[in-house]
């Protein structure tokens, strides 16, 4: 389900960024944006969507070790423990 969840929202932000690219280009035909403000925002826009996906990482690992421990499961530590 997770793999799902997860190609369902890439598949929805590559279209995102290619009717984005679409448009920036339709700017750049009319003249109301230059090749290096394209690039630019596009830029930006890459950095912001990669700073997001770290904080999306962090809030689900967070919420898989909550899980973890709300149903009791033992961890890579707890059986590394009990081998010694």
């Amino acid at each position: 389900m997770l793999k799902e969840l997860f190609y369902t929202g890439m598949g929805g932000a590559l279209l995102i960024k290619e009717k984005v690219e679409e448009e920036l280009k339709k700017l750049e035909e009319k003249g109301k944006l230059n090749a290096d403000e394209s690039k630019s925002f596009l830029e930006n826009l890459k950095t912001k969507g990669e700073n997001e996906e770290a904080r999306l990482k962090e809030e689900l690992k967070t919420a898989i070790k909550e899980v973890i421990e709300e149903l009791g499961l033992a961890t890579k530590k707890d059986i590394e423990a009990l081998g010694k």
